[in-house]
């Protein structure tokens, strides 16, 4: 009998990597990769690039994307990895929706790193200026939701080897 797909969300405040890991862990892992950021509505996107936080209501259609994404992967028995901040505990609720296969993958950064990051990152929509709103917002995810943790101090390298080790993954 084969093994049940697991979906991991890949999540984090802005400037956490999710991105990088999520990049790096689907080339490590052979898994299907989303980018979260690219399922969010064009209007959402005009709002972040002008420095406006987004409501519950502007996060429903894309939360309704990532888990159509997410349902897609499980009902293909396709395990995946897509990206999403999954700030709020409400939001996660929604994302994995009472199933074992579907995981967080919790990345945890000081903020003076995330501000550094942020500071040099180029070529995305999210300005720096709404780092401190996802910090305000975020609640961290709690022991009953079974979260992996990954302290991401390192190197992007030293960062995907962490996260596979604590999914008890190897490359070999």
């Amino acid at each position: 009998m084969s093994k049940a797909p697991l979906v991991l969300i890949v999540m984090g405040v802005s400037g956490a990597g999710k991105s990088t890991l999520a990049q790096a862990l689907s080339g490590a892992l052979g898994w299907p990769f989303q980018e979260g950021d690219a399922l969010h509505p064009a209007a959402n996107v005009r709002k972040m690039h002008a420095g406006i936080a987004l409501t519950d209501e502007d996060r429903a259609p894309w939360l309704a994307a990532i888990k159509a994404w997410i349902d897609a992967r499980l009902a293909a028995g396709e395990n995946g990895l897509v990206t999403c901040s999954a700030l709020k505990r409400a939001y996660r609720d929604t994302l994995i929706d009472g199933r074992e296969t579907v995981r967080t993958l919790y990345l945890q950064a000081d903020a003076g790193i995330l501000r550094d990051r942020l500071a040099h990152r180029t070529g995305h929509f999210m300005p720096p200026s709404l780092l401190e709103s996802q910090l305000q917002t975020l609640e961290e995810p709690q022991a009953d939701e079974h979260p992996i943790v990954v302290r991401m101090e390192g190197t992007p390298e030293q960062n995907c080897a962490a996260a596979l080790a604590a999914l008890k993954i190897s490359r070999g």
